[in-house]
């Protein structure tokens, strides 16, 4: 990240404020902070003080709460741009050491909960270190939790939000894999199908950033550590996720081989993973025109729905489990990928946005809700209301930048794709949806900081 010459980090003029002007300074600020913490080995490298100091870079999670014990603010009001000759309005936080929380009659809730925060943070890498000869249980269950929360929010949440949290979530798996501590098997393969889990996650966050290889490459790590934990499920998920990186990248015949691929392996489970491979399969042969195979591979996923019963990964949830209204959203797109459109299948479309606009529902997710919207805009291009197109895509134009990931920006440029012909073509209602759909990914994605 770059920032512009007219305005300065606020970390850099609350350095400057105890009269640390270079990085070789920051350090021994640094190595008392750590030490009124109680960490030890949390030392950053002199390059990565560096990054902080010269180009603005946001530390990584394990440096932030020494930083704040440190300075006294909150990272979010360190790493926030002051334009030069402003003066800071940012409120220190007060009893930022978790070895002498309190809170005096009048303090800020706010200010109480970023203090708790730190101590959380501190009493997690204590866990986590805890078990220094062999992986706990205790261990495990903080894993778990962790897991969850992180499941759970993907499908809700920017990206940006929880990038961080991921990434560090998955580096403590690996610490725990590598360092030779797991003793047992069953918490041997619990660790494994962790860190498949995780892998997964960060390999669609890399999609979601428009960065395929990377996320292909996080994708076989997922499927190497669901090998080993020799768990069908996550296995066929891991083929099913190359097929969707193919699928937003533009390879329908590799999208369709990895479906496929997943479907094999996935057919005699009985969760929703197969239906997910199903609905896949049936997206992608509709990019390449095969129309009979959509048919065939959507009314198979009709007729399976109705035998599922639900396993493991359908009571993880978020993007492990494929829901009824995922279903219909998939097989809504499949039909709007090759060009169709009637009264019938605009009500479809309608019912699958519909299933996608209650926040509060466990299945909700932003980007299947502006994936839906997206098609009810195509289906209703095609049928030859224009009007409709306009109002179905609305809401997806005016997502934040932080939503407006890899998916949804190909989803709209396909609306604008078919609004460049056919009789639509020269409406000025056409002509000005195009130009704000070019426009729309301008200021995208939703990126996390640093």
């Amino acid at each position: 990240m770059e920032w512009e010459a007219s305005a300065v980090l606020f970390f850099r003029k609350a350095l400057e404020a105890r009269g640390i002007r270079t990085p070789e300074d920051i350090l021994p600020l640094y190595r008392e902070a750590a030490a009124r913490l109680g960490l030890e080995n949390a030392e950053p490298a002199s390059k990565t003080v560096e990054g902080w100091f010269y180009d603005g870079r946001r530390p990584q999670r394990a440096f932030r709460p020494v930083i704040v014990e440190m300075l006294g603010f909150s990272i979010d009001d360190l790493w926030t741009e002051v334009p030069e000759g402003a003066i800071p309005t940012f409120s220190p936080l007060t009893g930022v050491s978790p070895t002498a929380l309190h809170a005096e009659p009048g303090v800020d809730l706010n200010e109480m909960k970023r203090t708790g925060a730190v101590a959380v943070q501190r009493a997690k890498e204590f866990l986590l270190g805890k078990d220094r000869e062999t992986v706990g249980d205790d261990t495990l269950d903080l894993l778990d939790d962790e897991v969850g929360r992180l499941v759970a929010a993907y499908p809700r949440d920017p990206l940006s939000t929880i990038w961080d949290d991921l990434l560090e979530t998955q580096e403590q798996v690996f610490r725990l894999l590598e360092g030779g501590r797991v003793r047992q098997l069953s918490h041997l393969r619990d660790l494994n199908v962790k860190a498949a889990v995780l892998s997964f996650l960060v390999a669609k966050g890399f999609n979601d950033m428009e960065s395929p290889h990377q996320a292909m490459t996080m994708t076989r790590v997922a499927a190497s550590c669901a090998r080993t934990a020799e768990h069908p499920g996550l296995i066929a998920l891991t083929d099913g996720l190359k097929s969707l990186i193919a699928y937003w990248a533009d390879k329908p015949e590799d999208a369709y081989h990895y479906a496929s691929q997943g479907a094999a392996t996935a057919a005699g489970l009985r969760g929703t993973v197969g239906l997910w491979l199903l609905g896949l399969q049936a997206r992608a042969a509709a990019v390449l025109g095969d129309e009979a195979t959509v048919r065939i591979v959507n009314q198979d996923a009709a007729d399976r729905r109705e035998r599922v019963a639900l396993d493991d990964l359908d009571r993880l949830g978020g993007l492990f489990t494929y829901a009824p209204e995922k279903q219909l959203y998939y097989a809504v797109e499949s039909e709007a990928l090759l060009g169709h459109g009637d009264a019938q299948l605009a009500a479809e479309a309608e019912r699958a946005v519909q299933g996608f606009s209650d926040p509060s529902s466990p299945n909700w997710a932003f980007g299947d809700l502006a994936g839906s919207q997206c098609d009810l805009a195509l289906i209703r291009l095609f049928s030859g209301d224009l009007d409709g197109t306009a109002a179905a895509i609305r809401p997806v134009l005016d997502l934040p930048n932080s939503h407006r990931n890899n998916g949804i920006v190909v989803s709209a440029q396909r609306v604008r794709q078919a609004l460049m012909s056919g009789p639509a073509r020269t409406a000025v209602v056409a002509r000005d949806l195009r130009a704000e759909i070019e426009a729309f990914p301008a200021s995208r994605p939703a990126l996390p900081r640093g």
